[in-house]
């Protein structure tokens, strides 16, 4: 078993990636209150990348450089990858699976991004290149085969029948070489993959975990299985499953963007906003060193977000503010989905965190206007959700009702483009916001039926990966609802729903003690604001809920 160690700046030169070697800005540590993740002093620290031996069937020379970017696409760090590929295809024009490698960067089955006319033109001929070298032996050829299924027919605009074409070929692969590495950690990923369109997302999941066990019995430090892993246990009820695999991934790669924020994906599930915190900071600093042409990388931004709900879950609104402009003050950010999401959700999820209404009222859609925003129907339907709930709660039902209007717009067009998950997303969130105009004009019991609607709805489906939570829990709606209509006996049993799913919110666990409280639940109130003070930041005076907790423990 080769160690994937250092990449070569060559590589990572490739494709304009180092962004005409500009340095990247320095950004100060945020250590305050961070925890710091275990490093083995007698390492060298330099783009490990983990341990990959794929034993391609191309010249000796360039075997290595292949392991590395097979270990850069199982990182997710698909620019890279790409770049690798294609100095590996420079070196050996023998080399096939530097084509199939090349062309498995252009789509990514976690992800919401989704490849277009030219990336799907380009997989198709990259796989037409490997299929003319010829594969080198019966492994390569079921892994050019799947990779071929999904580019296959590259004018239809479609996406999940690709996924599912993917996935099936995987599947034929993995039962011919259940013992190989590489083939098992890609079937692992398909098999999640595959699940997402299914109505047992969480059976695929642990379908998947038993596969890569299986890999990380026979190499620990493979990166795709560890990764995999995480991903895996990223759905409700099995954060807590492979615990031990979720620090190893920085361990093995603790210069890689997405290998230092995946124990987040773990982290946010359990309420560990410290670690949460830890991990995104380092993993943002690192993603600075990784531009995408002259753009920064979504890594970046992506990191920020899960940063930015570790501290307004704290109820640290300062620092949350800081990592707000941090990430709007950065740019412009690479053309992604992802991009997109992170940069509509971030001013949205700073207002409604909060609470702070007028400022949710005011959010401007569709921003910055550098990007494609009519490609992506859920990211600007999370900026008119935030400024509908900011109108309703100041009195602007016209507001709120132009806001939902526009949503079910979104909602149709996402369903139009075979993307159903994104569509319940929106769906959900238009409920919830529904849900309050209907109070705002005083149907209580359609306000109240609209809301459990969403939380049923969201029951449905799997928190998306790209995002730490909601931007507003259906359950935590819920509850604020029937905690403003008093019932507090109902609105506590919503929050503590939710709290079931998503421990350690802030508002879940703000509204559960005080329902409790009064519903004449002593203990159990208690008990909820215990935690809050456990998990508020020390510096989180602007929250009143903070001085609450402090004044009940008081009176205990």
């Amino acid at each position: 078993m080769r160690s994937v160690a250092n990449l070569p700046v060559a590589i990572l030169a490739t494709a304009g990636l180092l962004a005409a070697c500009e340095e990247p800005p320095e950004v100060e540590p945020d250590t305050e209150g961070a925890l710091q993740a275990p490093v083995n002093a007698d390492e060298p620290h330099h783009d490990e990348l983990g341990e990959v031996d794929f034993q391609v069937t191309c010249a000796e020379d360039v075997r290595e450089d292949f392991d590395r970017a097979v270990a850069l696409v199982h990182h997710m760090m698909y620019a890279e990858a790409q770049a690798a590929f294609q100095e590996i295809a420079e070196a050996d024009s023998e080399c096939a699976m530097a084509h199939w490698g090349i062309a498995k960067t252009l789509y990514q089955p976690m992800w919401p991004s989704r490849p277009g006319q030219a990336e799907r033109d380009r997989g198709w001929e990259r796989t037409r290149m490997a299929r003319e070298l010829g594969p080198g032996n019966q492994r390569e050829e079921a892994l050019l085969v799947a990779t071929e299924s999904f580019f296959q027919d590259p004018e239809v605009d479609e996406y999940w029948p690709r996924i599912q074409r993917w996935a099936s070929a995987m599947e034929e692969a993995y039962r011919a070489h259940p013992d190989d590495d590489e083939v098992a950690a890609f079937y692992g990923l398909a098999v999640m993959a595959r699940g997402q369109t299914t109505d047992d997302p969480v059976g695929h999941n642990a379908e998947a975990a038993e596969i890569l066990a299986d890999v990380l019995e026979r190499e620990p430090l493979h990166p795709g299985a560890i990764h995999y892993t995480i991903h895996a246990d990223d759905v409700t009820g099995r954060a807590s499953e492979n615990l031990s695999v979720v620090n190893r991934y920085s361990d093995i790669a603790p210069s890689t963007p997405h290998a230092l924020h995946m124990p987040s994906h773990i982290y946010v599930r359990l309420g560990d906003w410290p670690e949460v915190i830890e991990w995104n900071r380092r993993s943002a600093q690192a993603a600075l060193r990784h531009p995408v042409g002259d753009a920064v990388s979504f890594h970046h931004i992506h990191a920020l977000d899960y940063k930015l709900y570790g501290y307004l879950q704290q109820g640290n609104d300062e620092r949350a503010r800081e990592v707000l402009d941090e990430a709007l003050g950065t740019g412009p950010y690479q053309e992604d989905f992802n991009s997109a999401f992170h940069l509509a959700i971030m001013p949205a999820r700073f207002a409604v965190e909060r609470r702070a209404w007028d400022e949710a009222a005011e959010l401007e859609p569709r921003q910055p206007d550098y990007l494609a925003w009519d490609r992506y129907f859920w990211p600007e339907a999370l900026s008119w959700y935030a400024r509908g709930l900011g109108a309703v709660h100041t009195g602007d039902v016209e507001g709120a009702q132009e806001a939902e209007a526009r949503m079910i717009e979104l909602r149709d067009a996402a369903s139009e483009a075979g993307e159903e998950a994104f569509s319940t997303y929106i769906e959900v969130d238009r409920l919830i916001l529904s849900g309050r105009i209907a109070h705002a004009e005083g149907n209580a019991d359609e306000a109240v039926a609209l809301t459990r609607e969403a939380a049923e709805l969201e029951r449905s489906v799997e928190k998306h990966p790209i995002t730490p939570g909601a931007l507003l829990p259906p359950d935590e709606a819920l509850g604020d609802l029937l905690a403003d209509l008093a019932r507090p006996a109902d609105a506590l049993a919503a929050f503590e729903a939710g709290l079931d799913v998503w421990p350690k919110r802030y508002h879940s666990l703000i509204g559960a003690a005080r329902a409790a409280r009064d519903a004449g639940e002593t203990d159990r109130a208690q008990a909820h604001y215990a935690t809050l003070l456990e998990v508020a930041d020390g510096s989180a005076v602007e929250r009143p809920g903070v001085e609450e907790a402090r004044q009940a423990a008081t009176y205990n």
